[in-house]
Order: C-alpha cells, then structure tokens, then sequence
C-alpha cells in the first residue's frame, strides 16, 4: 500500500503535512505508539528540511512553487514515510551528531533548529538520509515487522517449488544440471559458508559472555545441569516417539516404487565411530586453534566454559575482559543478523536445487514413510508442548505462535550450529528469556540436542530393514536406541550428518548399506524437518528453565502479536 501527496516547500505546509500523515497512518491501522513516534519524527524533519530550502541563498531558489513530496509505504507491515525536495546538499547528519543540550545555551538565535536536532537525535537509528541528482530525500522507518522477511522467505521457498517442478519437467535434464552446478549450488555454498564463519565465534563469546555474569559457580552449575539434563531426557523421549510412531502407524514396502536406487558409495565410505569414552576424551582440544578452524562444538564448549570461569578469577583484569566478550559478542551477532538478511536468496537457491534435482517422481515414492518421519515430528512437538505445561507451568500456545515465524529460518538453513543467532533473537525478542539462560541454552542444543534427527534415524532404520526384510528383535531394538542417543549427540549439526549416521545405523541392524540409496534424494529434505525440531527443541527447553529460575519475562511471553 502507498500513498503520496506534494505540497508547496513552505512552513505554512507543515500542519497540512502533518495532518497527511496522520489521515494515511489511521488508514494503515498503526499502533498509537508507533503513530505518535510518526507525526514527531515528520513534524521535525519536514520542518527541517523546509527551513534548510529557505536558508538557500536568494541566486538558488530559481522555482518559487518548489513541491515537497511525501511518500509513505507499507509493504509486508514495513511502514517507511518519505519526505523529497529540490535543493543544495543538507548536512542533516552533521547537524544531528553536533546536537546536544548545551547548544540551546551557545546558539540562542537557533533555538528552534537546536532542539529539533536534539529530537532527531534521540530518533536517529530511524532516519535514512540521502542527496541524489539534486533532490534531498529523509526515510524514516516508522514500523519495523518481521512478518516481512517471513513472508520473502516463504515467497522464495514457494517461487523455488513452482519453478523446481517446471524445470524438471520442461527443461532438459543436461541444463538442468548445468545451471544448479553453476548458479543454484553456489549460492547457496557461499551463504552457508558465510554462516559457518561465524559459526564457532558466536557459540564462543556466547558463552563466555553468559558466564563471566555468574558471581556464583553454584548457580552456574545448576542452571548448566538442569539444562543438559533437560536435553538427555528430550533425546530420550525422541527415540521412543520416533519407535512408537513407526509401530503405531508402519508403512508398507518404502521401495516399490523405487526403480533406481542410488549410488550410496558417496555417503557410507563415511564412518562415525559410535564411542562414549572417545566423545568424552574427545571433549579437550589438544590446542586452542583447531576447535575454531574445524567447529569442534564441544571442544569449543569446553574452552569457553574455561575461559569464563578463569575471567571471573582474574581480580582486576576481570572487567576489561568481560566488556571486551561483551563487545566481542555483540559484534558477532551483528555480522550473522547481516548475513541472514540474504537468507530469502539462499532458501530460493536451495529448494529449487532439491526439487530440480530429485523431480516429482522420487518425491511420491517416498511419500510413505516420509509422512510417518512428519507425523514423528508432530508427536514430538506435542511432547515438546506438555513438558511446558507440565515441568513449568507455561501456556505452549504463546509459544508456538511466536515461534512459528522463526521456523520457517532455521527449515530453510537445516542446520543447528547456523540457526543459533536465530534461535537467540526469538527468545530475547519473542518469548521474553534472560539472555543469562539462553546465551548458555541454545548453544548446547546446538550440540546436544538433536532429537528431529533421533525420529529420524529411528522411523527410517526400521523402515528400511523392514524393506530389506531384516528382523528386529528386542536385543537389537535395545541397542539401536542405546546407538542413536549416543548418535544424536555425537553427529554435527550440519546438513548432511543423519545421512552418515543412518548408514552406521543400518550397518548394526545388518540392513545392507545400499538401503541408504533409497531415501539419499530426499535426505536434504529430511534435513530441514529434523532442524526445525531441533530448534524447537532447543527453544523449549531453554524457556522451561527460564521459567524454573524465575528469569521468564512473562508478559512478554503471554503477548500476542
């Protein structure tokens, strides 16, 4: 929706300016807050801007009925206000970083003009100003919605579909080919390799900066045990939602229809070793670099802790070292909010890339017991909803509402170390956390809790040995859980691990490696489903603790918006 009006460049338009403005946003149905914020911001700078024609020497001011345009905008609930006029380069951002209080005293012939910087001051992270071929131009952003990118998201993720489906089925497979090798997989390489640079400084300095606000270890050792215990007993329940849902509702044959069955070389000549000692030994680096460079999520975990139990044993150096973790912190989390911007890019790339490649037909062959893996996570989001209302009081409705939006991001980056600065924004924004919670929370699960990816390799192990006719017995169902849990917190949170983790699976239920081939083409489907259950996972479990030590903003939370 968009609105526009010219009037003349003159004081006397203000008001009528004003009154505009004030019409359009009743009409766009702005909260009062929001509107009040509107008509100060435009009050001042179209005052501004007016007064800034006028002190144009009489030689410049060759048309006498100059227009001042004002344009306002409300796209996907973005509402932005405009203001546009003809004139000599205004140094509003000059003005405004020179403003202060103590020029009302030094410029008394200014007054006026002083306090309208001052005002504008204070409203700064909200002007945008620009001098192109001529024209002054001031933006102002009156509401920021976050339904916005949520709906380019979801728009990409839908044009990706329908595209994907016609190219599969119109264009020939060699261009096909051609441009996913050369177009689609790059950019979504290039967007996932930026998110994994930032990937180990973001858990790192999450970390250490949650700490070092501990005074008391006691309560650090509390809150850490209530929630890495909290994350085993999800992973547990997990595993046996995924085994009931399988007996409860089994499919026939998942490969009839499968006529091709790919080449799994690729994937099982991967082995991951399935040891608890080694992952306990495994925990401390040998040097402090190789965690950094490889990831190593627990080994990153471990030198944090580290680190921010030794800053607050520094004495004097202590608080140099802690602002500079905090600012460390933030500057991280600024670089991925940048980077996830372009996230609605990535998702088109990405999606269009998985169906182009795996086409309708393998989609519908599988639909059998990829709809059981869905009903999986479905049962375990309603598991996720009782242990809120049953460990911590809390009405899961909020929270599934408020965290729905931020679904839609991490199904798209399918991968949990990647969706951590999401994760963190929607309990520091939506659900009202104490970043002291889930500073530490969120990037454990990251590591810890995988239980999309336990679902995951329960369904599709007893599916594909049921496939291949392989028999299950008690003993072997006992330490295929025993495997998984273990699986689940030893895989990486990256795109492609439950692969790897199925094909060790199989090998232990005597299931032939080539099973894998059957389900390799919508693994990266699969994928996306199992990190959005992680996270919300993650989420979940970080607001019952919250809730447990009395750190919930709950107004917050029981908002709706």
């Amino acid at each position: 929706m968009q609105k526009r009006r010219q009037f003349r460049a003159d004081k006397n338009s203000i008001t009528e300016i004003v009154e505009f403005i004030e019409q359009s946003l009743n009409e766009f149905g702005i909260k009062r807050k929001a509107y009040l914020k509107a008509l100060l911001i435009v009050e001042e700078a179209s005052g501004s801007l007016i007064e800034h024609y006028h002190s144009e020497p009489e030689e410049d001011k060759t048309d006498p009925d100059r227009q001042f345009l004002v344009a306002l905008k409300n796209v996907f609930g973005n509402v932005t206000i405009e203001l546009s006029t003809r004139g000599r380069e205004y140094p509003l951002a000059r003005n405004i970083e020179s403003a202060s209080l103590d020029t009302l005293y030094e410029e008394e012939d200014h007054v006026q003009d002083s306090i309208r910087n001052v005002l504008l001051k204070s409203l700064t992270e909200d002007l945008e100003y620009r001098h192109l071929n001529g024209v002054n131009y001031i933006r102002m952003t009156i509401v920021r919605s976050r339904k916005a990118f949520l709906y380019r998201t979801i728009g990409a993720m839908i044009a990706a579909i329908i595209l994907g489906l016609a190219f599969s089925a119109y264009v020939p497979e060699e261009t096909n080919a051609f441009l996913n090798e050369l177009l689609l997989v790059r950019v979504k390489t290039m967007y996932m390799n930026a998110l994994k640079m930032v990937v180990a400084p973001v858990v790192f300095f999450s970390i250490v900066s949650c700490i070092v606000q501990f005074s008391d270890l006691s309560s650090l050792g509390r809150i850490g045990g209530k929630i890495i215990g909290l994350y085993l007993f999800t992973t547990v329940l997990a595993v046996f939602t995924g085994v009931g849902v399988f007996a409860a509702f089994a499919p026939a044959n998942v490969a009839q229809t499968v006529k091709d069955i790919s080449d799994a070389s690729s994937i099982t000549s991967q082995t991951m070793e399935v040891s608890i000692p080694d992952t306990i030994v495994g925990i401390i680096p040998s040097d402090i670099i190789s965690p950094f460079q490889k990831s190593n999520m627990l080994q990153l975990i471990f030198i944090a802790v580290l680190c921010g139990i030794s800053t607050g044993l520094l004495g004097r150096y202590s608080q140099h070292l802690t602002e500079l973790f905090h600012a460390c912190n933030d500057l991280f989390l600024k670089i991925t909010s940048l980077i996830i911007k372009f996230m609605p890019i990535a998702v088109f790339c990405s999606i269009m890339s998985m169906v182009m490649t795996m086409g309708i037909g393998m989609i519908i062959s599988l639909l059998g017991i990829f709809g059981l893996f869905i009903l999986g996570l479905l049962a375990m989001m309603a598991v996720y909803c009782l242990l809120m209302v049953v460990l911590a009081r809390l009405n899961p409705i909020p929270f599934v509402r408020k965290y729905m939006p931020f679904m839609i991001q991490v199904f798209a980056m399918a991968s949990s170390n990647a969706s951590i600065p999401v994760n963190m924004d929607a309990c520091e924004k939506k659900l009202g956390v104490s970043k002291k919670i889930y500073s530490l929370s969120i990037p454990l699960g990251a590591t810890l809790n995988m239980d999309g990816t336990c679902i995951y390799l329960a369904i599709f192990a007893l599916g594909l040995a049921g496939t291949y006719g392989v028999e299950v017995s008690q003993g072997a169902m006992l330490s295929m859980v025993i495997s998984i849990i273990v699986l689940s917190i030893g895989a990486p949170g990256i795109p492609g691990s439950g692969l790897i983790c199925l094909s060790v699976l199989l090998t232990q239920l005597g299931v032939p490696v080539e099973a894998v081939g059957l389900i390799m083409g919508i693994d990266s489907l699969c994928g996306m489903f199992r990190c959005m259950s992680n996270c919300l996972g993650d989420v979940a479990v970080t607001a019952i603790v919250a809730k447990s030590e009395g750190v919930l903003d709950m107004k917050k939370y029981a908002r709706m918006e």
